[in-house]
């Protein structure tokens, strides 16, 4: 295979800097939650592309997108390249976006070589991987990999109480087509780093072996309302202490695994009724653990779960466990990440071996189907914030790589 084939670099910024136009957030980054106005202003500009370059474009029954440029075998599985258009409240100009607008620009550029291949290419964005408005994260993969239902999706709330598929009906994405239950022959996903370990060592392409197990859990706190002024301290059942003791709790058993490179995190707040003057009588307090190793992670949550009754007794509250979820407990394709190896190796581009500490969509789909992501520098680590950046020139040799592997696989 030639070693010469790049991508269109000032295209595929000018398709990032659309993307950024849409949903910008105070200081420039991007506020584009999964399901509202701007996402469907970016879901039609990403059909619009699709269009533009007589991709045919499927939507399927939770509002995953997929664009399909055909193969001369087209009965054979296809690849796929994937991430997802949806940002955190204060979400960065790249995280995810970069992944789906590379995926475009590789089907461009075999466009423009005129370059046929055996297996159809299909580029994927997928509905609601950040869980910035419907957790868990990674929902609509989650279900297309089998592991839970479509109605278990479209029966998910955000927090002002509005159902996934009264969501996903209100901007017009409500598919067609099935939710998964398709054989794919690869999926490959390029994402920035969304930590500092390529930028500080000046390594363009991470290839990522696995991920960092990881823990979710929404923790209820049943407690009652009453007067903050004439209610004594000893009948009072304060949800919000009982919530307040369990994060603290969470934030001592991070610290006391920090050493392992382990985070233990307390994320979210919501109360009710949330008013001065009122005692809160619930709490749903969402909480996040990840560890290097499951055994680390396994510890932590035995930890937590011995600090719950303490902190019910000591809150006169009643605490649960009300929702627990996980992942990052697999590894990538072997063969894939020989394929990454082999390429960046041939086409003379300097490589890290990582794993991921952030959830990604690969990870649902690595456990139905060959699997394999490639990161490539932020600047500073900075993510999850307005502030995440990104060099083009960096940024392109594993744009380059993901083309030359996904060229080579689709002519399997």
């Amino acid at each position: 295979m030639p070693t010469n084939l790049s991508v269109n670099g000032s295209r595929l910024w000018d398709t990032l800097m659309v993307s950024a136009s849409i949903g910008t957030g105070p200081r420039g980054g991007l506020r584009r939650l999964t399901l509202t106005e701007p996402d469907r202003l970016m879901r039609d500009q990403l059909g619009a592309w699709a269009r533009e370059g007589g991709y045919a474009l499927t939507v399927d029954r939770l509002g995953s997108m997929t664009l399909r440029r055909p193969g001369t075998a087209p009965d054979l599985p296809p690849v796929l390249i994937g991430s997802h258009l949806d940002t955190q409240w204060a979400g960065g100009r790249f995280d995810g976006i970069l992944g789906v607008l590379a995926g475009l620009e590789v089907l461009r550029t075999l466009d423009d070589l005129g370059i046929a291949t055996k297996r159809s290419i299909e580029v994927v964005n997928w509905t609601n991987e950040e869980g910035a408005r419907f957790s868990p994260p990674m929902l609509c993969s989650l279900a297309w990999s089998g592991q839970q239902t479509p109605e278990w999706v479209e029966g998910r709330v955000d927090r002002d109480g509005t159902r996934f598929s009264d969501a996903l009906a209100a901007i017009g994405y409500r598919g067609p087509e099935p939710v998964g239950g398709r054989t794919i022959d690869a999926y490959f996903e390029l994402h920035i780093e969304q930590g500092p370990a390529l930028d500080a060592a000046g390594v363009p392409v991470g290839i990522v072996t696995g991920g960092y197990p990881s823990c979710g859990m929404r923790i209820a706190v049943d407690g009652e309302t009453a007067h903050t002024g004439p209610t004594p301290m000893a009948e009072r059942r304060n949800a919000l202490v009982g919530a307040a003791m369990v994060a603290v709790a969470v934030n001592e058993i991070g610290w006391a695994h920090a050493d392992t490179d382990a985070k233990a995190t307390a994320a979210r707040l919501d109360l009710v009724p949330n008013l001065p003057g009122t005692l809160s009588e619930y709490a749903e307090l969402f909480i996040d653990m990840r560890a290097p190793a499951l055994e680390t992670l396994e510890t932590m949550k035995a930890s937590l779960h011995a600090a719950l009754p303490d902190c019910a007794a000591r809150s006169r509250t009643a605490i649960r466990v009300a929702e627990e979820w996980g992942f990052g407990v697999f590894s990538f394709d072997d063969g894939l990440i020989g394929l990454l190896r082999e390429t960046a190796g041939r086409l003379n581009v300097p490589t890290m071996d990582l794993r991921s500490q952030a959830g990604h969509d690969a990870y649902h789909v690595a456990r139905v189907a060959p699997a394999c992501m490639i990161f490539t520098p932020c600047r500073g680590g900075i993510t999850h914030n307005e502030a995440e950046d990104i060099a083009l020139d960096a940024t392109l040799p594993g744009v380059t790589v993901l083309l030359h592997a996904v060229l080579a696989r689709a002519n399997r």
